[in-house]
């Protein structure tokens, strides 16, 4: 069982609320050690762990979850690949507050990943797990239904022309937040050299206009404090950095 406090449990709705949130990258092996030190930097909301690039096990995966709870710091999971949405409710029951989706750009994707990010109604996501965030055997399974849809986080990552195109309809009820991958999205615009959009930044300042007003908020991967103020100003409310 993972748990963690109303604060970090509060992330969702002070991301639905426009807050500037920061979140740390963590190695999927990180250790106690690590966390602490990046905790106590008190600059970070969350941690980020990636599988697309990185190896892990999911015993690792309990692990460290349970260890950033310590800290009072939710962990974001990035699944291994776009097709491996159907896996995301066995990834949750290990212990990540959140989800994202790589290389997104079709609304049947973000359907099948809210599908299987949230419990009935909203979704299939299957009940079981004892590594839960903030699991207890003896919660009421509606009370941790509700608790759950208030509570996670789901990302639907922009790679690509095409996904920067299509956001405003990858934005469904459900995704609280499109992330932008920039290097992917890079080699898509080099191979599009006629498209109106030129650059990453254009791509980035296109969605938050198209997001503007709306529940789900654009996320950058900035990676240094220094560019922080550039992208703030662009309208993205959500950040990564490497700590």
């Amino acid at each position: 069982m993972t748990s963690i406090s109303a604060r970090a449990a509060s992330l969702k709705k002070r991301i639905h609320a426009g807050e500037t949130i920061i979140g740390a990258y963590a190695p999927p092996d990180a250790d106690g050690e690590m966390l602490r030190a990046i905790a106590e930097t008190g600059s970070y909301g969350f941690l980020w762990i990636d599988s697309q690039h990185d190896a892990y096990d999911e015993s690792n995966l309990i692990r460290v979850c349970a260890l950033a709870a310590e800290f009072d710091m939710p962990v974001q999971f990035r699944i291994k690949h776009t097709r491996h949405t159907y896996l995301i409710g066995n990834v949750l029951d290990l212990g990540p507050a959140g989800i994202e989706v790589p290389q997104v750009e079709t609304v049947e994707t973000v359907r099948e990943a809210v599908d299987n990010f949230y419990y009935a109604p909203e979704g299939v996501r299957s009940w079981g797990g004892v590594h839960r965030l903030n699991f207890h055997p003896e919660d009421d399974h509606r009370e941790y239904r509700r608790w759950w849809g208030e509570t996670g986080v789901l990302w639907m990552q922009i790679e690509s022309v095409a996904a920067v195109t299509a956001a405003r309809q990858l934005a469904q009820p459900g995704v609280d937040c499109l992330s932008f991958g920039p290097m992917d999205l890079t080699f898509s615009l080099e191979s599009h050299p006629h498209h109106p959009f030129k650059s990453v930044d254009d791509c980035v300042r296109h969605i938050c206009r198209q997001l503007q007003g709306s529940d789900t908020k654009v996320l950058f991967r900035n990676y240094t404090p220094e560019t922080r103020q550039k992208y703030l100003d662009m309208g993205v409310t959500v950040l990564l950095e490497r700590a």
